[in-house]
């Protein structure tokens, strides 16, 4: 029976259920879109192409692991944990003995990759190279289709796709940049792939030249074990499985021969699934914020159609079970056409993060039911929530009393919201607080976008209260303005809940927006600060390639110039990540200068480590101590800390010797070169003419360059946040226009007491500056008290970077979103004659 009245009542109502039906589809679609990034960062299929003919596959293990066994009592618990590393692991060669020894196997294939990008002005078409011995062409398996394989140290075969894009045939010279010096080869062959390889291009070398380009004597990349025919490969895969017990080498078959080809799509796995839960979470928690907001606009419309229900004896159970049913109703059809469309948003997403860097294209996109599931689930119970949240006083006052309060606003909110909004007003000071103590971005990026959320449900708790007093602050110079602004005050201070349930996605909006693009730049620019004024160096070499190779470094060196090679990495304490560089001792203090607060930089070397404030204060080190670590690419390593420096944020929290680091990664290239020297660029450049894919910039203009490079960063996070930022402002507009179609007969009300359409107009444009006023400065100060806790804690200083020009934008859309969502529905309300409006039927 409420069934069929829930029914006709949104049969009926369909232009007031329309507002909700917005919010609630937009929601769907923004969680099915964040649930299938979330999916496919947990189920994303990997694809081999290099070992698609190598049914098994032995690598070394990219993780880092910690057993803690617990006892408590009488019992015990064993916890075991593992982290990803960031290079890729090697394996020692002699296990290819063990392997072959194995039954079932045929054949044992080692492998060695390393970088090699070739220079052509056709580029890879945007694939990356990885170099080869020729001996591992079987595992694809390349087949020779021109030429000869490469057998002395400057011959090179290259894959067809390559040498179609690039024009290049057999007997052509190709330079090819690998970890060591660029250096020509001559193409003695061009080789096609059995099966399809899309996302890499291969260049294969004999295999001398491969070891030395490799530079990891006596280890290799993995082995891939070609079985004796007839031999079962899972059998196989079992017997080296045995064979291998008691080493620390991982055995892949299927699809898990994927990740150990790619690693960059295992380790971007782990981005996406941080990247989905983080957009997934905070759209959900804006989500509810806005459905609630619009359900309770919805139902505060309805308020003399449920007063007379109650009148006529409906129970307020029967009144909460029509709005529940009626919530349920349109929950189920939002949430249907939401899923549908959050289907292909989440798969534009995905594209986009792969067009950014953020995600290989080795990762596939994987869709499944779950996605779209969840999200109908969540709209189903949003909606059914945010109903009976916003019922709540009209199914508990006295028929009479709900009558009353359906032509006048209640004069105050009930104290059980106000207690609410205090609570959630102090629950979102205590995170601000804790912000400030949080000096990582991990951990401190969640708190941020969580205290906007809170402290903007404290606002709109908080609302009516705050609308009255923006009201009295604003009477005077509203009164200035006329006619309009005085109507415009009377209404704020006569209907602040509904001016209240249009402030709260409005202060949403400019706060979110604020912290979103000014977090960014907060710790852009003060990491930025940090190496400018760590830099003592008056030249630095860049590479528009892969990096600056060291011969190019000994070049310099050679004319007694000053030089530091910087070459980047990842190193776990523990199981803790740690942003870390090698650098060149000789000389570094004539270079660089980190603000060494404790320690030397004097005693730097092979043995040792300096550490920043940060890493010091969490691992409790300082100079003297012994640091235990994993490097890049696994190895363990015990370093003794020689000193302390204040400028991690700039340049890594542990420093290193170049040699040391240089080893232990995929690229020994250094990312820069920092030089000091009386020469000029003119001169450093005639130095490096052999090294025509460098360039020697001043420090400035090397600050420069890297600032390009963060902002392209920034924008991975911009577009993970955008689609939270789109949503809520979508909210805005269907917020504004529903509580502006509402008041069609108080509108002809006024026409008919002698007013004009354009001063209807006017107040409704000096009600919406008011409320974007009210809205702006809310929003700001939310977004300013996050944004200096966030300061204080990363940047150790109460100064985050707001840009005023991108601040102005930003209040400017949100007013251009208030004008044009309150003028629009109101030039429509006003297109009917007054007489009609007034003489309908309610």
């Amino acid at each position: 029976m409420m069934l069929r009245y829930a029914l006709r009542t949104v049969r009926a109502r369909k232009a007031g259920f329309l507002g909700a039906f917005l919010a609630l589809m937009c929601a769907a679609a923004l969680i099915t879109a964040c649930g299938s990034l979330l999916e496919t960062g947990l189920r994303g299929t990997i694809g081999t192409e290099r070992y698609a003919a190598a049914p098994v596959v032995v690598s070394a293990d990219q993780f880092v692991h910690r057993t803690t066994v617990k006892h408590k009592k009488g019992k015990t618990k064993v916890k075991h944990k593992a982290k990803p590393i960031a290079e890729r692991a090697w394996l020692p060669e002699h296990l290819r003995d063990t392997l072959a020894r194995t039954p079932g196997v045929a054949r044992v294939v080692p492998e060695l990759t390393f970088l090699a990008e070739p220079s052509t002005p056709a580029g890879t078409g945007g694939r990356t190279a990885y170099g080869h011995a020729w001996d591992s062409a079987a595992l694809t398996p390349y087949r020779l289709t021109a030429g000869r394989a490469p057998e002395a140290a400057d011959d090179l075969v290259i894959d067809a796709d390559f040498a179609a894009r690039a024009r290049l045939r057999t007997g052509d010279h190709l330079t090819v940049q690998s970890t060591q010096a660029p250096r020509g080869y001559r193409i003695t062959g061009i080789a096609t792939p059995a099966t399809a390889v899309r996302h890499q291009t291969s260049l294969f070398f004999s295999t001398a030249e491969a070891r030395r380009l490799a530079d990891h004597p006596g280890q290799v990349t993995a082995f891939g074990v070609l079985p004796a025919k007839g031999t079962d490969p899972e059998r196989l895969r079992q017997a080296v499985v045995g064979a291998l017990h008691g080493t620390t080498a991982q055995v892949s078959t299927g699809d898990a021969r994927g990740p150990v080809e790619f690693l960059d799509a295992a380790t971007a796995r782990t981005r996406l699934v941080s990247m989905g839960g983080a957009m997934g979470g905070t759209s959900l928690l804006v989500a509810v914020l806005v459905v609630v907001g619009t359900f309770a606009l919805t139902v505060q419309q309805r308020h003399r159609e449920l007063a007379l229900l109650r009148a006529i004896a409906a129970t307020p159970g029967q009144i909460r079970k029509l709005l529940g049913r009626e919530a349920l109703i349109v929950g189920a059809a939002a949430g249907t056409v939401g899923a549908l469309l959050g289907l292909p948003l989440g798969a534009w997403l995905h594209a986009r993060f792969v067009a950014l860097g953020a995600v290989p294209d080795t990762l596939e996109h994987t869709v499944s039911v779950f996605p779209p599931l969840a999200a109908l689930a969540a709209s189903l119970l949003g909606a059914w929530a945010s109903a009976r949240i916003a019922s709540r006083r009209i199914v508990r006052i006295r028929p009479a009393e709900a009558l009353a309060e359906a032509r006048t606003e209640r004069g105050r909110p009930a104290w059980g919201r106000i207690a609410a909004g205090l609570l959630l007003l102090a629950g979102g000071a205590v995170l601000v607080a804790v912000l400030t103590s949080l000096r990582t971005e991990p951990a401190s990026t969640p708190v941020t976008f969580l205290a906007v959320v809170v402290l903007s449900t404290s606002v709109a708790l908080l609302g009516p209260l705050l609308v009255r007093a923006a009201a009295l602050l604003l009477a005077g110079p509203l009164r200035l303005t006329g006619h309009g602004g005085r109507l415009a005050t009377a209404n704020l201070r006569g209907n602040a809940a509904r001016m209240a349930s249009v402030v709260t996605p409005l202060a949403l909006l400019v706060g979110m927006t604020c912290t979103v693009l000014f977090v960014q730049t907060t710790l852009g620019d003060a990491a930025r600060a940090q190496s400018r004024d760590g830099i003592k160096a008056d030249w630095v070499v860049a590479a528009q390639g892969p990096g600056v190779p060291g011969e190019a470094a000994e070049r310099l060196r050679a004319r007694h110039d000053t030089v530091t090679e910087v070459v980047r990495t990842t190193v776990r304490v523990g199981l803790d990540k740690y942003a870390a560089q090698g650098v060149t001792p000789a000389g570094l203090t004539r270079t660089w200068d980190p603000e060494v607060t404790a320690g030397s930089l004097d005693r730097l070397g092979a043995g040792t480590v300096a550490v920043s404030e940060l890493a010091a204060d969490q691992q409790h080190l300082r100079p003297g101590s012994t640091l235990k670590l994993t490097l890049g690419d696994g190895t363990p390593a015990t370093l003794t800390v020689a000193a302390v420096y204040a400028r991690g944020l700039g340049f890594g929290d542990l420093t290193f010797a170049h040699d040391l680091v240089a080893h232990h990664v995929d690229n020994p290239l250094a990312s820069s070169v920092l030089v000091g020297t009386t020469r000029t660029q003119e001169e450093l450049s005639t130095t490096l003419s052999e090294f025509p894919r460098l360039r020697v910039l001043s420090p400035a203009a090397a600050d420069t360059l890297q600032a390009g490079r963060q902002q392209a960063n920034a924008e991975v996070n911009y577009l993970a946040m955008g689609l939270v930022l789109a949503f809520t402002a979508i909210a805005v507009m269907n917020t504004l226009a529903m509580s502006v179609a509402e008041r069609v007969r108080e509108f002809a009300l006024l026409r008919l007491a002698g007013a004009t359409r354009r001063q209807v107009m006017r107040m409704l444009r000096t009600e919406a500056l008011s409320v974007l006023f009210l809205a702006t400065t809310l929003g700001s100060g939310i977004a300013l008290a996050v944004l200096t806790a966030f300061s204080v804690g990363m940047t150790g200083r109460a100064a985050p970077a707001v840009a005023p020009l991108l601040y102005v934008g930003v209040v400017g859309f949100a007013g251009l979103l208030a004008l044009v969502a309150s003028a629009v529905p109101g030039r429509a309300a006003l297109r009917v004659r007054a007489v009609t409006v007034t003489t309908a039927q309610e």
